[in-house]
């Protein structure tokens, strides 16, 4: 009985409950302040998102918008609008267009004279070829006619493709004599939106869903037209049907954001699932009610506490006698535990210098690699100086069996040449294999434009082309690194001769180099095609390129503007006023060295 008479009573539940449903009203306004923020966070990155797909969609129109009007001019094309009947000259245009809109990436360009007929076509070879059809009813041939650009999204009558048009008159002075079309396909643009909860819908001036990320949406209403806009939806034809089904959704599950775009009358909207903002908001809740709940029983251990006071002091004195031990116990782990933490930093930066050792070590094991597809061609280069060694050795034995000394030595002679051929190519590989040291130092840059120019001399001389070197005498010192330098003369000099691949002879490539007032200036200059103006705004983007896909990825000169801009110089692309590309590599001075490894081989 005396241990029952000890024991704490219970708290008062029922006047905590009771509190409880006086404070439950609070978790409204909870509530709603966790929706707005919600709502607002998910609407910014909303918002952004659309502002990137728009522009996105803005860029691919625009870089197709200008091509009607230029393609217009070309002599080709107005002939087949001057001489219609002529098998030949349409098919030159037939051709001409089919090969522009391979380079530019439209899906189809046309040419319709002034009664709306196709007489030349990019799609003339295929089976829904335009050629022969008549488009007069499409708005953007009646545009175009009038002298104005003609724009107009719509599905296609002949090859049922979803497409965005953009015609131009063609004009013989002043006087229209026909429309050039140009076909941009913008499925592509949906792909792009991928698997997100958020949903796409893009609607034209009809309120028609043109573009969605969801196929059951497309081509569905947004509103009810009237009779003059379904008669003038049956004039154009821009759908697959002359009377769209609605689109019902249901505006409670939704959170929208629109934004116009006016150049082409059309509603760019991304649908938010409602879900993506309950289920924090319910979070939100139940953690408010779980913090009520606390409340409410830390309200009743201080009721208890009231209660209980003299009871707790002994309690306490109990509890912080078992707390301090706990203290000390907690205090030795924690001890342990920074000891091991310590052995872990340690262990860790260990294998952070292994793993810098391990980089290095694959960067070498790439080079050696590299040079080991290079020992195809190079073994052919010595093999002909071994095989003439061997022969000019035989023959000498012949010539000394037979006194005939003098000639003897001629052979001799030349073996030595021979030899130092072949010690020169070795030079050039072992240079190229050298481990780099990753701070810049003082390097000849002479001898390091050798040995990039000595590992392609062959295809050089392949290609059957001129070089014409323009050096100063003394050596020129610039700060880099050894064989980062040569990687980086070795891809430009490459790139040099793969742009004088699309040209015929003569071929020629010109070296300079003179010494500014802040460093060193290096030109590689070539008589090939040189960089369209997009290429020379975008030369030095990873992945940018404009060989085909099996020439390379568009890294080469990514890599060299790097590596140039770690050495504290820069790398720029121009065209030369005579024809050609033209690349500044611009240096910083280094200090001269003592030693000089010049290339064994001048005749690179």
């Amino acid at each position: 009985m005396l241990m029952n008479s000890t024991l704490p009573r219970r708290p008062r539940w029922r006047s905590l409950a009771l509190l409880a449903l006086c404070l439950a009203p609070l978790l409204w306004p909870l509530e709603h302040l966790a929706e707005r923020y919600y709502r607002s966070e998910l609407a910014g990155q909303n918002r952004q998102t659309l502002d990137l797909y728009v522009a996105n969609l803005l860029g691919t129109l625009h870089r197709y918008e200008v091509l009607p009007q230029i393609l217009g001019e070309l002599p080709a094309l107005r002939a087949t609008l001057l001489t219609p009947d002529d098998g030949i000259i349409q098919g030159n245009a037939n051709r001409l267009l089919k090969n522009i809109s391979a380079q530019t990436g439209a899906e189809v360009m046309y040419l319709m004279d002034p009664t709306g007929k196709t007489l030349a076509a990019s799609n003339w070879d295929k089976h829904d070829s335009f050629v022969g059809r008549n488009f007069a009813f499409r708005p953007y041939y009646i545009e175009a006619m009038a002298g104005r650009l003609g724009r107009f999204f719509g599905l296609g009558t002949t090859s049922a493709k979803r497409g965005y048009f953009f015609a131009a008159a063609v004009r013989d002075l002043e006087k229209v004599i026909g429309v050039l079309v140009v076909k941009v396909d913008l499925d592509h643009t949906e792909s792009l939106w991928g698997k997100t909860p958020e949903q796409l819908l893009v609607t034209d001036h009809n309120g028609v869903v043109i573009l969605t990320s969801r196929q059951e949406w497309r081509f569905r209403s947004t509103r009810p037209f009237n009779d003059e806009e379904r008669n003038s939806i049956s004039a154009v034809q821009p759908y697959p049907t002359r009377d769209p089904k609605p689109l019902n959704l249901d505006a409670n599950a939704w959170l929208i954001q629109t934004q116009s775009i006016e150049e082409t009358g059309w509603s760019v909207s991304i649908l938010a699932p409602r879900t993506l903002i309950d289920r924090p908001v319910r979070t939100v809740v139940v953690i408010g009610g779980a913090a009520l709940l606390v409340l409410m029983l830390l309200l009743g251990l201080m009721m208890q506490r009231r209660r209980h006071y003299l009871d707790r002091i002994a309690f306490e004195g109990k509890a912080r006698q078992e707390l301090e031990g706990r203290v000390a116990e907690r205090t030795s782990d924690l001890e342990g535990l920074n000891r091991r933490l310590k052995q872990e930093v340690l262990e860790r930066e260990q294998a952070q210098q292994e793993l810098v050792r391990a980089q290095d070590d694959l960067v070498q094991a790439g080079k050696l690699s590299a040079l080991g597809t290079m020992s195809a061609s190079i073994s052919h280069e010595l093999n002909q100086p071994l095989a003439a060694i061997r022969s000019y050795a035989e023959n000498a034995e012949i010539l000394l069996d037979h006194q005939r000394t003098e000639d003897a030595r001629g052979n001799l002679k030349l073996i030595s040449e021979l030899t130092g051929r072949m010690a020169s190519i070795i030079a050039h590989l072992r240079a190229f294999a050298r481990r780099d040291r990753h701070a810049p130092e003082s390097v000849a840059l002479q001898p390091a434009l050798d040995d990039a120019l000595a590992l392609l001399a062959k295809r050089r001389r392949s290609m059957e082309v001129e070089l014409i070197r323009d050096l100063p005498a003394a050596t020129l010192w610039v700060e880099a690194g050894e064989t980062r330098l040569r990687q980086v003369l070795g891809n430009l000099l490459a790139n040099a001769l793969d742009a004088l691949t699309e040209k015929g002879p003569p071929r020629k490539l010109w070296l300079s180099a003179e010494a500014t007032e802040t460093g060193v200036n290096l030109y590689i200059r070539d008589n090939g095609p040189g960089f369209c103006m997009e290429a020379l705004g975008r030369a030095g983007e990873p992945f940018y390129t404009t060989k085909t896909r099996t020439q390379g990825l568009g890294l080469g000169l990514a890599i060299c503007d790097t590596l140039m801009r770690a050495f504290g110089g820069e790398l720029s692309f121009a065209n030369h006023k005579e024809g050609g590309a033209l690349i500044t590599l611009k240096l910083r001075a280094g200090a001269p060295g003592v030693s000089l490894q010049p290339s064994e081989d001048r005749s690179v």
